[in-house]
């Protein structure tokens, strides 16, 4: 029998969740990005797990099998640090990373610290090329 999926959409409010992030700057910020991932997407956020904050859906499969579906953006506004799921195969990733500003990454995530540390219309980019990108591969 396969695993399955940890993280998957909850009927949890995303408004309830923000107004328990910790500290009240991490909550602006995560409400910047709800709308700017709203806008790219053009799908209401929902959350996904006990964290995550994601928008639309994805479905993958890998080349052992495995499938399942997950958001296609995503980020969960951690005590520390934002983290964006935004994948590491769109193009222009790189390039984008190298204008951001302020960051670190990690396998597949994005960290920031706050909103103020990164260049908002290259985040902007970034979040439109990653979308576009996994619209695409599912084609």
């Amino acid at each position: 029998m396969a695993a399955e999926n940890k993280t998957k959409a909850t009927e949890v409010s995303v408004a309830s969740f923000v107004a328990r992030v910790e500290p009240e700057q991490r909550q602006a910020d995560a409400r910047v990005v709800i709308d700017l991932m709203e806008r790219i997407s053009g799908e209401p956020a929902r959350m996904w797990g006990p964290s995550i904050v994601g928008f639309g859906l994805h479905h993958y499969r890998y080349e052992s099998g495995r499938e399942g579906e997950i958001c296609r953006l995503g980020f969960s506004p951690r005590k520390a640090q934002l983290v964006f799921y935004l994948g590491t195969s769109f193009p222009g990733r790189d390039a984008m990373l190298a204008e951001l500003g302020k960051h670190s990454t990690g396998k597949s995530c994005l960290y920031v610290k706050k909103l103020s540390d990164v260049d908002m219309a290259v985040l902007e980019r970034m979040v439109a090329a990653s979308w576009a990108h996994k619209s695409a591969s599912e084609i």
